[in-house]
């Protein structure tokens, strides 16, 4: 991260890449997170208590301590390291201050309540349903955006550099070669005795 700290990521076309690779990275991520929650449930609150607390005509099983606490460790994990990458890489484009403050904490907060919202429905109460739902849309909706955001920038940056570069090579044309030029411009001595002779005299 040292280079976005130092701003040297304008000079950087490698940088530039590797990050914009990576995000499209995540938005892959950002698709199946979607996909995994809607293969399970829906966006209703008897779907959500289905899913926590099974089901008697799709005989389904409630789900176990052991298996929410297996995939809360994943989850909080993974989510962890995903949240502070973005983060990061927002600090340091040209979004408003309280545009970063916000989405930082947001996805936070949502990575968290949707996690959380889960383990309430199983063992506190079923109405924590709306909760679960409200925090999915949230993270759903904060990582999107700080995906964007953050490679709106980096593609702007990029424009950026490519002109500056062309700026660079139509007012710095490069020089000619000094190897070539000495050659060039080398004035021819006398013709030898030898190379004066006619074809018939040699």
């Amino acid at each position: 991260m040292r280079y976005f700290v130092t701003g040297e990521q304008n000079r950087q076309w490698l940088l530039n890449t590797v990050v914009l690779l990576f995000l499209a990275y995540m938005l892959v991520l950002w698709v199946s997170i979607g996909l995994m929650y809607f293969h399970k449930m829906d966006l209703t609150a008897h779907s959500v208590v289905e899913y926590y607390l099974g089901s008697e005509a799709k005989f389904t099983e409630p789900r176990s301590y052991q298996s929410l606490l297996e995939v809360s460790h994943a989850h909080m994990f993974s989510m962890g390291m995903l949240a502070v990458t973005l983060t990061h890489l927002l600090l340091f484009t040209a979004a408003p201050v309280r545009l970063k403050i916000g989405l930082s904490g947001l996805i936070y907060l949502a990575a968290i309540g949707d996690e959380a919202a889960g383990w309430l429905v199983r063992f506190a109460h079923p109405g924590f349903a709306y909760l679960k739902i409200g925090m999915f849309l949230t993270l759903e909706l904060s990582m999107g955006a700080l995906i964007v955001l953050v490679s709106t920038s980096l593609w702007m940056q990029r424009r950026g550099m490519k002109q500056a570069h062309e700026h660079k090579r139509s007012h710095h044309p490069r020089p000619p070669h000094p190897h070539r030029e000495s050659v060039k411009g080398r004035p021819r001595g006398p013709r030898s005795d030898h190379q004066n002779l006619s074809p018939s005299e040699r």
